[in-house]
Parts: C-alpha cells; sequence; structure tokens
C-alpha cells in the first residue's frame, strides 16, 4: 500500500522467525482469551445498568421536583394508564357495550393503587373509558407487566366491532421498553452480519475475514462487561438505547482499524518475507494514526460527561470505554492473531515478496488525485458548493417529535391516544401535574384555568405542605403547541406570590428534555471542536491543516444533515427530527468523519518528512489510502445504518445522518476537497511547521 520500495529483510523464512516475536504473540493471545473468559464468567452480562429507558432529567428540573414531591403523598407517584373502549367501525357504543365495560372496571381496578377510582366513564357514546392509577416510580419490569395483564383484561370476552386499547403514561413507557426487549442482541446480531459480508468481500478470501470479525466481537464483549462493572463507580446509568450504540461504535471503529492494519501488513508481506518484521513495521506506520483517531473520538465522548441528560452522559461514557478497547484489541491483540497463522492466511491472494503493492501510480485513487491536481481550485469550490447544496435542505429542519410520532410502527398507545382524541382534547393521555402550596391551591386552579391551551384543571390530593391538580391540555404531547402552552403556564402560575407552583408529569417531563437537550448541545459542540482542533495541532505539527480540516467536517455535518431532513420527509414522512438527533449526530460524524482526514493527512506528512514536497505527498497518499479508507467508510457507514433495524425513529434518524455523514466524508471530502485544498496551499498548509525540512530521520511514522 506504500507505493514506494523499501529495503526487504534477510530472506530467512517463516519457520526461522525469531522464537521471541512468536512466544509474545502467543502470550498476548493467551492473556486475551484467559482475560475475555473470566470477564465474561464473573462480569455483567451486558453493559446495560439501568432498565428505566429513556433519558433523565437533573434534580433542578420542575419535572424531577414534582417526581420527588409527590412522592411523599399517601398515594405516591402515579400516572393513569387510560383503558379506552370503542367500535372499530366508529359506531357508538350499544347499552349491552357499555354495561360490559362496567363489569371489566372492576377487574381492571384490581390491577391499579385505587380500584374504587377505576369507574367508565362514557364519552359522546362513542367510547368509554376506565382510568386505572399506576406508580410512577416502579420499574420497568414492573411497568411492562403490568400494563399487559390490564391490556388482557381489557380485552377478554370483548366481540367485534368492540375493542380495548390501552394508552397513558405508563402504556407509552411499556411500548418502548417492548422496542428495546433484545434490541441488544439483535442489534448485536445484524452489525455483526453487515461486517461479515463487507470484509468477505473487501478481503476475497474464505478465512481472513474471519479474524478482524472475531477480534473485534470479542472487544465488543470486553468493552461491555466493562462498563457494565465502571459506569456505577463513575455515578453514570446506561441504558439499553446507550448499549445498542456501543456495540454499533466497537464494530465501526475497531473494523476500520482493523482494515488499515490488515491492509498496511499485506503490503509490507510484498516487501519482506519474515511475516513478524513485516507486522512491526506495519504496526508502526499505522499506531500512530490510529491512536490519534481513537483519542479523538474518546475525548469527544466523554465531553458528553458535562451533559445535564444522564442519558447522555451514560452514551458518552459508554461509547469512550468501547472506543478504547476497539484500541486496545485492535492494536494489542489483532497483531498476534494475524501473524502467528502465516501468509496463508490471505488465501488465495497470498501475498508474495517482490510482487507489486496495492496502489501504483496507474491506480483508481492516482488517477483521481491526478485530475484534481490539474484544477485544484474549480476542484475546491465544486465539492464546497455541492456540500452547501445539501445543507441548504436544512434550512426548513424541524425538530422536537411528538409522542405520538416516536415510532416507526404504531404500537397500542398511540392507537388508543389517536381514538381518545377523537372524543377528548388529545393532551388528557396524560395530563400534567401542578403542585402549589396548600394555601394557594384553589387560586393556582383558577390562574391555570386562565391559560391559552389549557382544557381543564382539576383539583386533587393534597397533604399539609402541598396541594395537587391535574391540567388536562388541548394539544397531543410533546407538539409544539405542548410546549408552548406548558411554558406559558408555568409563566403565570410563577406569579401567583407565595405560591411556589411546579408543573411536572410525563408530558413536562418531555418539554424539559427538550430544554436539556438544547443546554447539552450548546456546551458539548464547543468542546468536542475545540478537542477535534488540539488533536489535529498536537498530529500534524501546524496551524493551517487543523481549521482546514475542521472547517471540512463542520460542512460535512451539515450537508449531511441537510440530506437526511430531506431523505426524512420524502421517503420516510418522518414529521421532525428528535431533540437528541442532531446533538448526537454531530458528536459521531465529527469525531469519526475527522479519521479519515487524519488517516489521509498523517500519512501525506510521513511522505513529506522523507523528502517528497507537499504536492507529490498528498497524490501518492491519496493513491495509497484510498482504496482501504473507502472500505473502512463504507463499511463504517453501514454499520452505523443498522440501527434502523430498531422501530425508534431516534436511533434510525441517528444512523441515517450518520451513515450520510461518513459517505460524504469518505467519497467527497477526503477524496476531492481535503486534497484540493493541500494542494491550492502547498507548504502553507504545514504553517507554523515545515515538515519538508524535516531529515528523514526524524520521520513520524503514520498510516
Amino acid at each position: 500500500m506504500t507505493g514506494r520500495p523499501r529495503r526487504s529483510a534477510p530472506s530467512t523464512g517463516s519457520a526461522e522467525a525469531p522464537k521471541r516475536p512468536r512466544a509474545i504473540a502467543w502470550l498476548v493471545l493467551l492473556l486475551a482469551v484467559i482475560g475475555l473468559g473470566a470477564a465474561s464468567a464473573l462480569g455483567p452480562t451486558d453493559a446495560t445498568t439501568t432498565k428505566a429507558t429513556g433519558t433523565s432529567l437533573p434534580a433542578s428540573s420542575q419535572s424531577a421536583k414534582v417526581a420527588a414531591i409527590v412522592k411523599t403523598f399517601p398515594t405516591g407517584a402515579v400516572a393513569p394508564a387510560i383503558v379506552v373502549y370503542s367500535n372499530t367501525d366508529g359506531s357508538p357504543l350499544t347499552a349491552a357495550q357499555q354495561a360490559l365495560v362496567t363489569e371489566h372496571s372492576s377487574s381492571l381496578g384490581a390491577l391499579g393503587l385505587a380500584p374504587r377510582a377505576a369507574r367508565p366513564e362514557v364519552l359522546q357514546d362513542k367510547a368509554a373509558t376506565v382510568a386505572v392509577l399506576l406508580p410512577t416510580d416502579a420499574g420497568d419490569d414492573q411497568n411492562t407487566p403490568t400494563i399487559d395483564r390490564i391490556r388482557a383484561t381489557a380485552s377478554a370476552n370483548l366481540a367485534a366491532p368492540l375493542q380495548a386499547q390501552v394508552t397513558g403514561g405508563p402504556a407509552f413507557r411499556a411500548d418502548v421498553t417492548k422496542v428495546f426487549a433484545g434490541a441488544d442482541t439483535n442489534l448485536l446480531i445484524a452489525t455483526a452480519s453487515v461486517v461479515a459480508v463487507l470484509l468477505l468481500i473487501t478481503y476475497r478470501s474464505p478465512v481472513l475475514w474471519l479474524v478482524p470479525l472475531l477480534v473485534v466481537g470479542a472487544g465488543d464483549r470486553t468493552a461491555g462487561i466493562l462498563v457494565g462493572v465502571l459506569a456505577p463507580h463513575a455515578g453514570v446509568q446506561v441504558d439499553a438505547s446507550a448499549a445498542g450504540i456501543l456495540s454499533v461504535l466497537v464494530f465501526g471503529a475497531g473494523t476500520d482499524y482493523a482494515l488499515l492494519l490488515v491492509s498496511r501488513y499485506r503490503d509490507e508481506l510484498h516487501l519482506t518475507d519474515d511475516r513478524f518484521t513485516a507486522m512491526a513495521r506495519a504496526w508502526r506506520g499505522t499506531a500512530p494514526a490510529v491512536l490519534a483517531s481513537g483519542t479523538t473520538v474518546v475525548l469527544s465522548l466523554l465531553t458528553l460527561l458535562a451533559a445535564e441528560l444522564t442519558g447522555n452522559r451514560g452514551l458518552g461514557f459508554a461509547g469512550a470505554i468501547g472506543i478504547l478497547a476497539a484500541m486496545l484489541f485492535g492494536l494489542v491483540v489483532l497483531p498476534a492473531v494475524l501473524v502467528l497463522p502465516g501468509r496463508w492466511l490471505f488465501w488465495p491472494l497470498v501475498p508474495k515478496v517482490g510482487a507489486p503493492v496495492t496502489a501504483d501510480r496507474r491506480g483508481l485513487w492516482a488517477r483521481i488525485g491526478q485530475a484534481v491536481a490539474k484544477r485544484p481550485a474549480q476542484v475546491a469550490v465544486a465539492g464546497t458548493a455541492v456540500l452547501l447544496l445539501l445543507a441548504s435542505g436544512a434550512l426548513g429542519l424541524t425538530t422536537g417529535l411528538a409522542q405520538a410520532d416516536s415510532f416507526r410502527k404504531t404500537p397500542e398507545a398511540v392507537l388508543g391516544q389517536r381514538t381518545l382524541a377523537a372524543v377528548r382534547p388529545a393532551g388528557a393521555v396524560d395530563p400534567l401535574t401542578l403542585l402549589s402550596t396548600a394555601a394557594t391551591g384553589d387560586q393556582i386552579v383558577q390562574t391555570a384555568r386562565q391559560v391559552p391551551g389549557v382544557f381543564a384543571v382539576t383539583s386533587g390530593a393534597h397533604t399539609d405542605r402541598w396541594a395537587r391538580a391535574d391540567v388536562i391540555l388541548d394539544s397531543a404531547p410533546g407538539t409544539a403547541a405542548s410546549d408552548r402552552t406548558i411554558r406559558l403556564l408555568r409563566e403565570r402560575v410563577a406569579q401567583v406570590p407565595g405560591a411556589d407552583a411546579l408543573i411536572g408529569g410525563t408530558t413536562a417531563e418531555a418539554y424539559d428534555t427538550s430544554r436539556a437537550n438544547a443546554h447539552d448541545t450548546r456546551v458539548v459542540v464547543p468542546l468536542v471542536l475545540v478537542i477535534v482542533l488540539v488533536v489535529l495541532i498536537a498530529l500534524l505539527r501546524a496551524l493551517v491543516a487543523p481549521v482546514l480540516l475542521v472547517v471540512t467536517v463542520i460542512l460535512s455535518y451539515f450537508a449531511a444533515l441537510g440530506a437526511s431532513w430531506t431523505i426524512f420527509r420524502t421517503v420516510y414522512d418522518f414529521p421532525a427530527v428528535d431533540t437528541n438527533v442532531p446533538l448526537l449526530s454531530f458528536l459521531f460524524l465529527v469525531a469519526l468523519g475527522v479519521d479519515y482526514n487524519i488517516f489521509l493527512i498523517a500519512r501525506t506528512r510521513e511522505d513529506t518528512v522523507t523528502g517528497h514536497d507537499t504536492r507529490g505527498a498528498v497524490l501518492r497518499a491519496l493513491a495509497s489510502t484510498g482504496g482501504v479508507i473507502t472500505s473502512a467508510g463504507i463499511l463504517l457507514a453501514a454499520v452505523f445504518a443498522v440501527l434502523g433495524v430498531l422501530p425508534l425513529i431516534t436511533l434510525t434518524q441517528i444512523g441515517i445522518i450518520v451513515g450520510t455523514g461518513v459517505l460524504l466524508d469518505t467519497l467527497l471530502v477526503r477524496t476531492v476537497l481535503v486534497p484540493a485544498l493541500v494542494l491550492l496551499t502547498g507548504r502553507r498548509f504545514w504553517w507554523p511547521g515545515r515538515p519538508e525540512s524535516v531529515r528523514p530521520a526524524e520521520k513520524i511514522p503514520a498510516t
């Protein structure tokens, strides 16, 4: 892959390879097997440390304060699971059907905290509801089975066209939990399958593809165990979605690192018949860039520890551990597994000493580089124009998914909400909880009733300190109208002297989560950009190059966001992008997308420090790294696309945005735009450094 001749080592033959390197390789492999076996036997089964799904808000938010206060009420923190009875043909409920609903209500009430409160209510003769009060602080392992029992009881002995649908906060929570039931296993199988197919296509060997797949799989298992053990000590919670993304990160990054090392090792086998010498050279040429790119990703992920949402903090911690595991297995275990079997591992394309290496002056990537070199200014302008054109698609982007729009396959809780919305306000599914001091309870209720967008306010239980009321909104939970009403309602009740009014509940939690995501974006995005810039400055010992590379990555992100929003609207018909999608997509794209620029420019610098001018060096780097980086980019994009196997729109959106961005980075930015910028700036690209004047002895190896 280097494209330049090297002096080969003495022809000793693999049978005469030094015993010490062989012993070290066997020792590394043995320790890896023993360590993984012990960890699997003694450690947790996976990375998940909490059975709760979604993100938790900081204690300072109004929703969190309300959740803590209502636990002190005699009934504790409760929310209604609403059973909606209706006819599938839209006809009014008959007297016999209403009697059947009344009969079911006693059985349903026995499943909740307040049996006598489960009284049927007929709405416009088109539907009847039965509210079953359930504790909101119950774990998903308790809430989901309870909802299943309610659904089974509600549907028992119903004759068509009468149907029963269970909706409300606890039902939505149960349906989200079911989305992630078995998600880790399904996602792992899908990810491993995609990686296996792409490796088989890349290597065209019946054996070689298994090596990186097994090593990366072992790294993923190790990462899951480490996260499960360390997360509680670090004070973070890792939910099912973070655990699923962890596997995607490990397989994506780990396989990229493996592709780089295997490609370099194959090229070195063309230059020496001692495979241990070849691996040592390949490792020295690959490790610096892998360490630089991996460090960038790890530090970028760790910025999420500054986030407010516990879900974001858990994802950042888990992802950082995963990338560290991918680097460890890619740079320590994989070399041992590759070098021990010998050259037959590459069969039928076994590399032979003296045979041409992968890249040459007539290769595809060399021809692309020569085409860019003829008109670098025009190419740079055209590449930038393409990115800006794609980015313009984000001008009409809408953020904030309603609760009912969060699933790709409509669950029963959403269907029940829609049925209920036809006869009651959409907000009746999940009322807000309004707390105030006991002395101002009646005044707060009257104030809340005057707020536009509020349908009804009902006084509820109270203690010596607090009075509670339930607030039903006109709009559905999670919509822009609902958010506006919550904001206005909080402003109005806050003006009542001595009320200490607070508004919480599931709908308010969604609103507070959206605001927390906005805060996390403002904090994390600048930190990530600074980290990437600092790492690039340290790696390249320059200022101009890092700034240009960061700008290209930012352009690539907005282009991916714009292109993906067009796809969401035209192909998937998604109404909006979820609030946390832009932040996580930015994090993954900037941290992972800059990898390909690191691989290309680090290789360019390697050639400049050995005597080549910048122009020749970048063309040689493009020719020698084009194939392997393109393969790595396509593989990483495919791995993130696997997130689409889960029926949750948020993960599908992250997968598409990151996958699109990685392809843009691989096929446009790294292939065309960055080489054009290097050719335009020449030696100034390395300012204030002067790598072309560095003596060969000071060479910094890079992949």
